[in-house]
């Protein structure tokens, strides 16, 4: 390809972190309405070590989980108080993963596969974050 069909082309793009932004909010939305539709698959990922932690079933903290994902998840999309809920959902999301990565050595290799998804799924977030923060500073 050219250089000029390339520039060509980039002028049809939409700006990297607009497409950042919106597929992060689409996947947190989209994980929220799936965990209001099924949290049994989602709590399926609380192992035996950890359930007793947690202050309520693992089905109920996924239900509570999908909420807040679903309104998180639109706010990042729609744009409106990015700042807050990309750090929401970084701040989880790092956390899900370092929780991912005990659990793999814990249980002998679990959720390997979720938690290398995580990792770049966590990166996102941090970027939409950052993104945002210097677009509120401006």
């Amino acid at each position: 390809m050219s250089r000029t069909t390339a520039a060509r082309l980039a002028d049809y793009t939409p700006a990297p972190l607009s497409v950042a932004r919106v597929g992060l909010g689409a996947m947190v939305l989209l994980a929220g309405v799936h965990k209001l539709l099924a949290p049994g698959v989602w709590a399926a990922y609380v192992t035996g070590w950890l359930a007793p932690w947690l202050v309520v079933s693992p089905v109920t903290f996924m239900l509570v989980n999908g909420v807040l994902e679903v309104g998180f998840g639109a706010a990042i999309v729609a744009d409106r108080a990015t700042a807050f809920a990309a750090g929401v959902a970084a701040v989880s999301l790092s956390a899900t993963t370092a929780y991912l990565a005990v659990a793999a050595v814990v249980e002998g290799g679990f959720f390997v596969d979720v938690l290398v998804r995580d990792v770049g799924l966590s990166a996102l977030a941090w970027t939409v974050l950052f993104d945002a923060l210097r677009r509120s500073g401006r």
